[in-house]
């Protein structure tokens, strides 16, 4: 197959982005962080439904666990914000809340409501990451 050929079969992924496309990832995003951050604030004053929750899971009731789970959200959002450094936000919190489902489904909770929530939100993640992101796209690129 000649390279004209190979060009033909697979057109060229699109490697800029549209405002459109643009402004539905930066909602995606926005939801996705502020979201992070609300549970994050949440883990910082160590609610009692925080603690609650994490003795539920199996996982130590105390603020200072639950210091530690905001810490290591808040550092992975950041880096997530961060445009050169989003990939690998976004890498972290796809690994924090892989944890979350494991904890979840370990326990037995609900599938739609409790399991798929971590999924629910990377979704958004990546799909906020991916509409405004070119070079995410041409790794990744979605053909028809």
């Amino acid at each position: 197959m000649t390279s004209l050929q190979a060009r033909s079969q697979f057109p060229a992924v699109q490697t800029s982005t549209s405002p459109a496309m643009r402004r539905v990832g930066y909602g995606l995003t926005a939801f996705a962080v502020l979201f992070l951050l609300l549970d994050a604030g949440m883990k910082l004053m160590a609610l009692p439904v925080v603690l609650q929750a994490s003795a539920q899971l199996g996982y130590p009731a105390t603020a200072d666990f639950a210091h530690l789970l905001a810490a290591i959200m808040l550092l992975s959002t950041l880096l997530y914000v961060i445009p050169r450094t989003s990939v690998l936000g976004a890498v972290l919190l796809t690994a924090y809340l892989g944890g979350a489902v494991a904890s979840h489904i370990r326990v037995g909770n609900p599938l739609a409501t409790h399991i798929l929530s971590g999924v629910y939100l990377a979704i958004f993640i990546w799909g906020g990451l991916y509409l405004r992101n070119a070079s995410l796209r041409a790794v990744f690129p979605w053909r028809r």
